[in-house]
């Protein structure tokens, strides 16, 4: 199973968790109408987290270029949820963290949490926005089909094999970029977006393997990361806020601590519950294109013809990587 399906399927956990809507109406059938804005809404919320996903890359960058550091940014993706869920966090329990163990907590906080954000983040010093907007969620996605066949023992079909070498194929064509036009620094972080795709792949499989929801971890590995706030303010985090004002503080608490954090799970999952974890694992693969769309209207980045190729061939990499067919 490709990451894109394997986020979809626990993210349908966390949906359950959230609400539960009604399913009767006259005689306990939705009528076409209900069906269709059902299916609307979900498309909706799927493509909604999908550009808030890639919002949070363009906030990266934008942060980096203004004078935040790595792990100031860091800290603004888990600063503020960290505090809405504390007590939420608290009532359900700290000694095992609401079921799920400190143990597998302090883990997925580093693969998928404050390590992997602030890993991620670096990555943006060397590399244009394009190569991480495309070269992680593709890794990610290449990480969890591997990792579910080898690990997980699941069947992996011919189809999501060829898909899997095309999305290389695509990665391939970005990474030439780096070594031609941008050098040995390039190709560094390029390979630093491989490893937190891979990261995060492996956060995935463990959330499946676990039945972890992704609501109960995002609240846990919040709350969690506080304790690496005061760190960055005795690294000067707390003195850089204050000199770039308040105007850029407010704007990555918005990008990174609401819509690329906890909004953006929301939504995925409110698709997942809508349309099914099939049919939502296709919003995930739309990360790509719409980073390359954002940064070229909000920060001025104009893709160049290596990166848009690439992220073509990704495209199609996905598509038949999310084939249920032989």
């Amino acid at each position: 199973m490709d990451a894109n399906t394997e986020r979809a399927r626990w993210a349908c956990g966390s949906v359950q968790c959230l609400h539960s809507l009604a399913r009767e109406n006259r005689g306990g059938h939705l009528d076409s109408t209900g069906r269709l804005n059902s299916t609307a809404v979900g498309i909706v919320c799927g493509i909604g987290a999908s550009l808030f996903w890639a919002a949070g890359f363009a906030g990266v960058r934008h942060g980096l270029t203004v004078g935040f550091s790595p792990l100031d940014l860091a800290i603004h993706r888990y600063l503020w949820a960290g505090i809405a869920f504390l007590p939420l966090v608290v009532r359900g329990g700290l000694r095992d963290l609401n079921g799920i163990g400190w143990g597998r907590a302090i883990l997925l906080a580093v693969l998928g949490g404050p390590c992997f954000v602030l890993i991620s983040n670096a990555g943006f010093l060397l590399v244009p926005l394009g190569h991480g907007g495309v070269i992680q969620p593709s890794c990610a996605t290449l990480g969890g089909l591997l990792l579910a066949t080898f690990w997980l023992g699941e069947k992996i079909t011919t189809m999501r094999v060829v898909g899997a070498v095309i999305i290389v194929c695509g990665l391939l064509v970005i990474g030439a970029e780096s070594a031609v036009a941008i050098g040995l620094h390039g190709v560094a972080g390029d390979l630093i977006f491989v490893l937190t795709g891979l990261m995060f792949a492996t956060f995935g499989i463990l959330l499946r393997f676990w039945r972890i929801s992704a609501m109960p971890a995002t609240m846990v590995i919040s709350v969690i990361s506080l304790v690496i706030v005061p760190v960055d303010w005795a690294l000067g985090g707390l003195d850089r806020a204050m000199a770039l004002g308040w105007q850029e503080v407010l704007l990555q608490a918005i990008l990174q601590g609401v819509l690329a954090g906890p909004a953006a799970i929301y939504l995925f999952a409110q698709s997942v519950h809508l349309l099914g974890a099939g049919r939502a694992a296709v919003f995930p693969s739309l990360v790509p294109p719409f980073v390359l769309l954002v940064g070229w209207l909000a920060l001025g980045e104009t893709p160049t013809a290596l990166q848009i190729a690439g992220v073509i061939v990704v495209l199609l990499g996905f598509r038949l990587a999310q084939s249920t067919s032989r």
